[in-house]
């Protein structure tokens, strides 16, 4: 009897949702970039810009993973602009990879000018027709794309975030985060060539790396819901609050209100709807303002901070609000049903009860 493999389900749903070969999925996507650079580029060189060297939450550092690989890593370029150029001079027979590093949780802007990855495909091809054609020592072609987008996300088409099938028409492998702009658990899933995917199979990491069987599960039934794109925006979370548009909001906003307002004491409060800025959160849509509504709580006699901490430590179910000028505030573009807006009104009045 042959053994399965518990990856088998995951890999079909990645690979029908991004056109990838081949996929494999480790424990997060800083997992991920370590595996593909001890797989491919160990003891050898791989280029990055330098406008790229990222640092995400935790103080992970781009080159200090590519050091614990036991890749070279070569710089090139500046911080704020690289060309084609620098690639192609950096490029020698010890060459493994171009790394190219999606800037998913900071912006670069004004005089700028970055590297595309089709750009550097073209390169590594003019490359690899000079190495000796087996493909054996190819030049490869990889992007660490931070935050996965499997779906352009609705109204924010505009922004530049490429999908993960976008993505990989440039790249020979890529990864990305499984939660994030996802939406799933946490976990890190490399797609791509399916050659280079089974080397990463066999390597010794993709067992100490691997996703428990919850986490699969877990990434399974997200990946499911992406199958019909109506029925993601509206189930998943993450892409129901970034997508839901700002009418549907201030409806939400404006039943939050009311059902706040028939439960807490009469004077207690000055209650109102209010514009607001939501944005994504996680390191990922930098610098974007995601027009959203909140209802605005001006206390009477009571301390707002006081309210904010009752409210996250003392409910069974933790209400989040945060404070503005000695005010709290409830973004309704992060409520997804009305049995939330009911448990913030119950909250409230508990507070209230307890605080007079």
């Amino acid at each position: 009897m042959q053994r399965g493999s518990r990856h088998s389900h995951c890999e079909e749903l990645i690979c029908t949702l991004t056109g990838a070969e081949a996929a494999i999925a480790v424990n997060n996507n800083a997992a991920a970039v370590m595996m593909v650079l001890n797989e491919f580029a160990r003891n050898r060189q791989a280029v990055i810009s330098r406008g790229e060297l990222i640092e995400i939450g935790g103080s992970f550092r781009i080159p200090d993973i590519m050091d614990f690989s036991n890749a070279h890593m070569i710089e090139v370029g500046t911080t704020n602009k690289t060309h084609p150029s620098d690639y192609e001079r950096a490029i020698t027979p010890d060459t493994a990879m171009l790394l190219k590093v999606h800037t998913s949780n900071y912006r670069l802007i004004g005089f700028t000018e970055s590297v595309e990855a089709k750009e550097l495909k073209a390169i590594a091809a003019r490359e690899n027709e000079r190495r000796s054609g087996t493909g054996e020592d190819d030049l490869l072609v990889y992007e660490d794309l931070g935050s996965g987008m499997l779906l352009p996300l609705r109204g924010l088409e505009g922004y530049g975030e490429p999908t993960v099938t976008e993505a990989l028409e440039g790249c020979d492998l890529v990864s990305f985060s499984g939660d994030k702009l996802l939406g799933g658990p946490q976990a890190g899933i490399i797609v791509g060539n399916k050659c280079l995917i089974d080397r990463l199979k066999k390597n010794p990491l993709a067992r100490a790396l691997r996703l428990d069987k919850m986490t699969i599960a877990a990434l399974e039934a997200t990946l499911r819901l992406y199958l019909d794109p109506e029925k993601a925006h509206e189930h998943i979370p993450t892409l129901h609050m970034l997508t839901a548009p700002a009418e549907t909001v201030e409806e939400q906003a404006e039943s939050l209100r009311k059902a706040i307002s028939a439960s807490v004491p009469e004077g207690s409060c000055r209650i109102s709807v209010v514009t607001s800025i939501a944005r994504a959160g996680g390191g990922s849509l930098p610098m974007y303002d995601i027009p959203s509504y909140a209802v605005e709580i001006e206390p009477s006699g009571w301390s707002a901070q006081e309210c904010a901490a009752h409210l996250a430590q003392n409910r069974r179910t933790p209400v989040i609000a945060r404070i503005n000028r000695e005010k709290l505030l409830f973004d309704a573009r992060t409520l997804m049903n009305n049995e939330e807006i009911e448990e913030i009104a119950a909250a409230l009045a508990d507070f209230l009860a307890h605080s007079h």
